[in-house]
């Protein structure tokens, strides 16, 4: 059987509602963008669109950067040059104003929260996506502006989408639920190298993971249960939906938290570098019957998953 411990406890994570990540070089500080738009020229230069919420319109010339580095404290991760002047501040024209659109129809791999892509002279492909990532855990309403936010994130890669892999499976002795998974890129790990107490990445390799639950203990619809630091070494991670967790200061209620399990679950996390957001979505558990063949069958091949994906992991672990 699986019991398999919290990754980070949820009150020191406030703080991933309260500040951008520290490893979005891909996305806008401005939010709730509207009618945003993507161009790409024959130089590699894209040019973004969008009107702030405050009614003004932006234009910001992107160029510099593809894909990603594995992680190194060796050098600095990918991320894009940006001029928010269109061109002016460095190139000393406005280069939006004849910006010559050559990126061709999107046939590249289905992307989730998506908004517009494309296809690159180059064959390489661009994307805008959209997604609230500071949604309050603990399945609380938002109470604060920044908690509902749509952030606008940027990619831009050839090759390979980095890799998603979750599980859900039967947790503390069969009593619980959870999901343990794998963030990866080209074969190796996807993790970073420095974060806070809080569990914010200090650096551009770091990537926190987003856990959803649907028709929960929370209420109906999607509601944001937890977000988890990929784990050094291995890009994996783990989270048990289990009771009493309490909130932190600032929180409406400081009353503990009822397990919520849903019946499916949303796993997203910015890729590494300048990659697109990932998203995966699956079907949740019912409570564990010993007296069904068929739930000792999936958690054989749980189990059979966990000792795969999480081999080398000294935080998450799995008892008989």
């Amino acid at each position: 059987m699986h019991c398999v411990r919290l990754t980070i406890l949820l009150p020191i994570l406030a703080a991933l509602l309260l500040a951008p990540s520290a490893g979005a070089s891909e996305q806008f500080a401005d939010m709730n963008l509207r009618k945003p738009t993507l161009k790409v020229n024959k130089k590699g230069q894209a040019l973004v669109e969008y009107t702030t919420e405050q009614g003004l319109r932006r234009r910001v010339l992107m160029w510099g950067a593809i894909n990603a580095n594995h992680p190194t404290r060796e050098a600095n991760q990918v991320r894009f040059r940006r001029d928010f002047t269109g061109g002016m501040h460095t190139f000393k024209r406005p280069v939006w104003k004849r910006f010559a659109n050559a990126c061709k129809r999107y046939d590249g791999p289905a992307l989730a929260y998506l908004v517009a892509a494309c296809k690159a002279p180059d064959g390489s492909y661009w994307a805008l996506q959209s997604w609230q990532r500071r949604l309050p855990l603990l399945g609380f309403d938002p109470w604060l502006p920044i908690h509902d936010d749509y952030e606008l994130h940027v990619s831009h890669w050839s090759g390979p989408l980095p890799e998603l892999e979750v599980f859900v499976n039967w947790t503390y002795g069969l009593q619980f639920v959870g999901v343990f998974g794998r963030l990866s890129y080209q074969g190796q790990p996807v993790y970073g190298f420095s974060s806070s107490r809080e569990g914010n990445p200090r650096d551009r390799y770091s990537r926190n993971v987003y856990i959803d639950t649907y028709d929960s203990a929370y209420g109906a619809g999607w509601r944001r249960e937890s977000g988890i630091l990929t784990h050094q070494q291995t890009g994996t991670f783990c989270h048990s939906f289990v009771p009493g967790q309490r909130p932190f200061a600032g929180y409406p209620s400081q009353e503990p938290r009822p397990a919520a399990p849903g019946s499916r679950y949303r796993v997203s996390v910015m890729g590494p570098g300048v990659t697109p957001v990932l998203m995966w979505e699956g079907n949740g558990l019912p409570r564990f019957n010993g007296g069904d063949p068929s739930h000792h069958s999936y958690e054989a091949q749980a189990n059979a998953a966990f000792d795969r994906v999480m081999a080398g992991d000294r935080i998450c672990s799995r008892e008989r």
